[in-house]
């Protein structure tokens, strides 16, 4: 699945933004501006621990392992999606940044953080599917996965404004700048 595809076509769909706001108790709205933002924020988050080596080597791990997913079936992955999983990735992806975006996302959304955190455990699995089918197919190793992800944030930079958003979900000291904030997101993520 194409990650803008995810993004614009899936994500906008109502039988989607119904079934997973029926699984936290939101509204499809709600569901929609959280993945709109929240989509962006993890592969922001992703993409800058891709940026060195270990994290480039445990997200190939982690895509490596997410290569069966089928989220072309949308709601048959939603209605398997292990939330168990899913916030143990965000808990990787965000390390001890996780409660403070989920707490920007909350407020952002008018969402309540135990149905951002619901959601979100939901849409990382996802995210991290579209990323491997998308590794697979364009035969990307690991010295690649900075550039794939660097490519898709700037393709979603240029089509929206979303990932500004995101980087101000990510920015925890709020100085314009993620890199201070995000420095070792990927520590352990393969030990989940």
């Amino acid at each position: 699945m194409d990650i803008f595809k995810l993004l614009n076509e899936q994500m906008n769909d109502r039988d989607t933004l119904d079934k997973l706001g029926r699984s936290v108790g939101a509204r499809p709205s709600q569901v929609q501006q959280l993945a709109q933002i929240g989509l962006p924020a993890l592969l922001q988050a992703l993409g800058r621990n891709a940026s060195t080596s270990e994290g480039a080597a445990s997200l190939d791990h982690a895509l490596d392992q997410h290569q069966g997913d089928d989220v072309d079936d949308l709601d048959g992955f939603l209605n398997n999606v292990d939330r168990e999983d899913g916030a143990k990735m965000l808990q990787h992806i965000f390390a001890g940044n996780n409660v403070r975006v989920q707490d920007k996302l909350a407020q952002k959304t008018g969402m309540e953080v135990n149905q951002v955190s619901g959601l979100m455990a939901q849409l990382a699995p996802l995210l991290l599917g579209a990323l491997a089918q998308q590794k697979k197919q364009q035969h990307v190793d690991q010295s690649g996965i900075a550039g794939m992800l660097g490519g898709l944030m700037k393709q979603g930079g240029s089509t929206n404004n979303l990932m500004s958003m995101a980087m101000d979900l990510l920015d925890a000291d709020n100085d314009g700048s993620i890199a201070d904030d995000l420095g070792g997101l990927f520590k352990g993520f393969m030990k989940r």
